[in-house]
């Protein structure tokens, strides 16, 4: 199925440590480029995140973002290192029994002021980092499927224009014999204006000569080729924007052919038109995965 590179996804799920919301953005670009931000403490997840994100998607330029919103701003329980705080008391009590100058009394609020005395304890964001992972996976799915709605429209589009090229390379086989007859007739009037003997013989073989020169069979024969290539192209699975970018390059180089070998207005005309569909389509491939 195809899929597009342009897409946006958005997932959010709340516990007793908060708020997990994790948003994915993404538009086109030649190579999958990663863009993360995430908060520090969950850092230690990046390196699955980024293999996540590898393994479900191919092609696109992607910002991503993780945030979390703690439930509870309030500094936890705290916690006093005893030992600690029984050395400073030991240390102060020695200071005042050697200089009994020192006759103030110890301040308990002073010892929990000494650095490591009093801490918090380390929060363990093990729950968290695992229920971003799983967040992650369904907001790869809603991705995913945003991205293969907007491919089914871009497959639509280049369906219904290849059936317009299909077209236009109908009219131009059409046109064919009415052109070698009006070169044809061109030739026998100029040759009326200057008043010359020609050789019958002679007159068809030039103009044998000319229809081959300006023959685009081969032409045509490749772009239906290349419109049959298209559709099958379209049916795979896996990710085809570099396929449908060559194949419009294709397209593109027997349009300009069959342009220089125009013979008539029409056939000019004709070829624009098909140009104008190329165009419409490359852009559009540029998009797909």
């Amino acid at each position: 199925m195809l899929k597009s590179m342009t897409a946006y996804g958005r997932k959010e799920i709340s516990g007793e440590w908060g708020t997990l919301t994790w948003e994915i953005r993404s538009v086109n670009h030649r190579y999958l480029d990663i863009s993360l931000r995430m908060p520090e403490e969950l850092r230690t997840i990046e390196p699955d995140v980024r293999e996540l994100l590898a393994e479900r998607l191919k092609r696109g330029k992607l910002e991503v973002g993780l945030r979390l919103r703690s439930k509870d701003d309030a500094p936890g329980e705290l916690q006093i290192h005893t030992d600690l705080a029984r050395q400073v008391i030991t240390a102060c009590q020695e200071l005042i029994d050697n200089d009994m100058r020192s006759h103030a009394p110890l301040d308990p609020m002073d010892v929990l002021r000494w650095p490591g005395v009093v801490g918090q304890p380390e929060p363990d964001y093990k729950p968290v980092q695992q229920a971003a992972l799983s967040l992650l996976d369904e907001a790869l799915n809603d991705f995913i499927a945003s991205r293969e709605r907007e491919g089914e429209k871009i497959a639509g589009m280049l369906t219904r224009r290849c059936d317009e090229i299909s077209t236009i390379v109908g009219k131009v086989r059409e046109r064919r014999p009415q052109v070698l007859e009006k070169l044809r007739e061109k030739w026998l009037a100029r040759i009326a204006e200057i008043d010359v003997q020609v050789d019958p013989q002679r007159l068809e073989q030039e103009v044998v000569f000319a229809a081959n020169k300006l023959d685009v069979d081969e032409e045509l024969d490749r772009l239906e080729a290349h419109v049959s290539e298209l559709h099958n192209v379209l049916k795979r699975k896996e990710p085809v924007g570099r396929r449908l970018d060559f194949l419009i390059q294709e397209f593109n180089r027997e349009a300009n052919t069959l342009g220089s070998k125009s013979a008539d207005a029409q056939t000019t005309a004709l070829s624009v038109d098909l140009k104008v569909l190329i165009e419409q389509m490359r852009e559009q491939v540029q998009n797909v995965e």
